[in-house]
C-alpha cells in the first residue's frame, strides 16, 4: 500500500453506502483503518431512509478483513452529528479523520427554486458539514490530531447553470473550511477542501433532465475523459488528504478527469487608491481595467489580515 497508512487510526466518512463515499472507505479499510460508514441511504433528493446502503459496505470491508461499523444518522441535525461521533468512539475509542461527503442534489433554473429545495440542500451540504465537524471537533482537539476533508465542487466554486442551492451549499463550505484551518492549526487539526468530478447517484439525476443537445455533448466528451470519472479516480487525493501523511491546511484540491490540481482565491494587483479621499465611481470607471487586469499576477492572502498587509505594502494615490 506504499506510504499512506491508516493503521490504528479511525475514519468517519459520511455518505459512505455508494459511489465516492463508498471507495473513499473503501480504500482506508485497506490501508488499515477502521472505518465509520455513515449512509442514511436516503434519495438523491434527501428524502427516505434505509440501513441497506451503509451495512452493504460495512459488510464488504468486513469480507475483506477490515474493520468497519455502519452509522445511520441524518448529518442535517445536530443530535444526528453526535450520534455518529459517538458510534466511532464506541466502536473504536477515537477519531482521527473524517471525510464530509454526505449529500443530496435537485437541479432547476433559478426562478423554479423553491425555499424547501434551498433549505434542503443547505441542510445536508452546509450545515451537515458544519454539525459532523463540530461533533468530531472535540475529540481531535483532546488528541492533538486531526485531518478533516469537505466536499465542495466547482458549481460552487466557479458557478454553473441550475445548481443554485448546491452551487451555495458547497462554496459555504469552502468558506467554513477556511476558518477550520485556522482554528485547527495549533491543535494538529488540519482541514481541506476536495472538488471532485465523478459519474454518481447525484450526477445520474442530472443527466436524466438534460435535452438532446445536452445528451450529445455529454456523449462527445465522455469518450474523451474516458473512464477518469469514476469514483476511483478521486479516491486517491481524498484518502491522501485524509491521512497521516498529508501536511496540508486551509487547501482546495481539484479532481477533474485524472488531473489533481490546487486550487486558490486571490486577489490582482489591482489599483491603489487614496486612504484619505474615497474613490469615486468616475475613478473606478477610469481604472477599471486595472482593477480586472490579472497579467500582473495575483497574491493569495492566508486570511484577512494577509490581505489587508499584502495591501499596505500598495503606494497609495496621491491626494
Amino acid at each position: 500500500m506504499g506510504n499512506v497508512s491508516f493503521k490504528d487510526r479511525v475514519a468517519i466518512v459520511t455518505g459512505a453506502g455508494g459511489g465516492l463515499g463508498r471507495t473513499y472507505a473503501l480504500d482506508i479499510a485497506r490501508r488499515g483503518g477502521a472505518v465509520v460508514v455513515n449512509d442514511l441511504g436516503g434519495s438523491v433528493e434527501g428524502p427516505g431512509g434505509s440501513a441497506n446502503m451503509a451495512d452493504n459496505v460495512v459488510a464488504e470491508i468486513r469480507a475483506a478483513g477490515g474493520r468497519a461499523v455502519a452509522s445511520y444518522d441524518s448529518v442535517a441535525t445536530r443530535a444526528g452529528a453526535q450520534c455518529i461521533a459517538q458510534t466511532a468512539m464506541d466502536a473504536f475509542g477515537r477519531i482521527d479523520a473524517l471525510i464530509n461527503n454526505a449529500g443530496n442534489m435537485r437541479y432547476k433554473p433559478f426562478e423554479q427554486w423553491s425555499e424547501e429545495d434551498f433549505a434542503a440542500l443547505l441542510a445536508v451540504h452546509l450545515n451537515g458539514t458544519f454539525n459532523v465537524c463540530q461533533a468530531v471537533w472535540g475529540h481531535m482537539k483532546a488528541q492533538g490530531y486531526g485531518r478533516i476533508v469537505s466536499t465542495s465542487s466547482s458549481a460552487g466554486m466557479y458557478g454553473d447553470e441550475l445548481y443554485t442551492g448546491y452551487g451555495a451549499a458547497k462554496a459555504g463550505i469552502t468558506g467554513l473550511m477556511n476558518v477550520l484551518s485556522h482554528e485547527g492549526k495549533a491543535h494538529g487539526i488540519l482541514c481541506n477542501v476536495l472538488m471532485p468530478n465523478a459519474i454518481t447517484r447525484m450526477t445520474d439525476n442530472v443527466s436524466a433532465q438534460m435535452d438532446q443537445d445536452e445528451v450529445a455533448q455529454s456523449a462527445a466528451m465522455m469518450a474523451v475523459i474516458k473512464n477518469s470519472f469514476d469514483p476511483g479516480f478521486t479516491t486517491g487525493l481524498a484518502v491522501y488528504l485524509a491521512s497521516e501523511a498529508c501536511t496540508s491546511s486551509h487547501g482546495i484540491y481539484s479532481s477533474c478527469a485524472g488531473r489533481m490540481a490546487k486550487v486558490f482565491i486571490g486577489a490582482g494587483e489591482g489599483w491603489q487608491g487614496s486612504r484619505e479621499i474615497p474613490s469615486t465611481a468616475d475613478d473606478i470607471a477610469d481604472h477599471f481595467d486595472e482593477i480586472t487586469d490579472l497579467s500582473r499576477g495575483a497574491h493569495i492572502p492566508a486570511s484577512p489580515r494577509d490581505e489587508f498587509r499584502i495591501v499596505l505594502t500598495k503606494p497609495e494615490r496621491a491626494v
